[in-house]
């Protein structure tokens, strides 16, 4: 199973099934995969103590890279293997206190994709529906330059191997 030829949806079910590891982020931040479909992502995600800011509530952050990997991940069930893709921006609300020890869903949702560009949402709710975060993103997208297989560099950031956003 080579990562790189595998499209971002399968690539994301491998990982959701086991077959793949999860990025280290998961570990940082507790994400598991649930579900994974074409512009749809499900996860699961925890805060807990070590997520802490200085006034003991989870710090925004948490939230923050949860939403931007949900949102990113339904960006990537549409690309085809090669394509990367990378945050311009992400816009947050938090809406109320992310709680501790409590399991949170996390969904992504795909608004539109073009060529170069992809827009999506996603937000954070507990079991019961109730909503904590919202946030909108948008990615770039950066396809393998014609006539080549190599991965695409920008910046400081190696996009070929860059799953989560």
């Amino acid at each position: 199973m080579n990562p790189s030829e595998m499209s971002g949806l399968e690539l994301l079910k491998a990982m959701a099934d086991g077959e793949l590891p999860l990025p280290s982020i998961s570990e940082t931040i507790p994400m598991k995969i649930d579900s994974i479909e074409m512009g749809l992502a499900h996860f699961t995600v925890q805060a807990d103590d070590r997520h802490l800011n200085p006034m003991g509530g989870v710090h925004g952050g948490f939230a923050a890279t949860v939403l931007d990997s949900v949102t990113g991940c339904a960006i990537h069930t549409c690309l085809e293997a090669g394509v990367a893709y990378g945050t311009v921006d992400l816009n947050i609300k938090m809406i109320r206190p992310i709680p501790t020890n409590t399991k949170l869903i996390a969904v992504g949702r795909l608004i539109n994709i073009s060529k170069r560009l992809g827009v999506s949402e996603g937000d954070i709710k507990d079991l019961s529906g109730k909503l904590y975060a919202h946030a909108t993103c948008t990615c770039s997208i950066t396809r393998p330059e014609k006539g080549t297989s190599k991965s695409v560099k920008t910046s400081n950031i190696r996009l070929s191997n860059h799953y989560f956003v």
